[in-house]
């Protein structure tokens, strides 16, 4: 029985360790994603730390993706950059590569 309860103690930590990395990964993606956006609208220094949490706080809007891209098309469009879905979902791929290899090799 002592076995049953700390294997599942080991998934559940396992679980939560996997949800918190991905979490970790996908905010800094956002972030990435952010900053190659406000650089494409000109943004300041300042400007450009706003906009990266602001689509990071886009991502809680609902599961998966898609409220991010919503939101850097609506803005780069409003913003009279000639930028298409398809390419800030591309960039948007690149970004979570580029994330998830910053998070393992220790870069976090």
């Amino acid at each position: 029985m002592t076995d049953f309860k700390d294997r599942e103690r080991g998934e559940e930590a396992k679980y939560a360790f996997d949800e918190e990395t991905s979490f970790k990964i996908a905010a800094r993606a956002n972030r990435l994603v952010g900053e190659w956006a406000a650089e494409k609208m000109g943004l300041t220094a300042e400007e450009t730390d706003a906009y990266k949490k602001s689509v990071v706080q886009a991502d809680f809007e609902e599961a998966g993706h898609e409220d991010v891209i919503r939101k850097l098309v609506g803005d780069l469009t409003q913003a009279g950059c000639d930028v298409g879905e398809a390419e800030v979902r591309s960039k948007l791929a690149e970004c979570n590569v580029e994330a998830r290899r910053q998070f393992m090799s220790g870069n976090n």
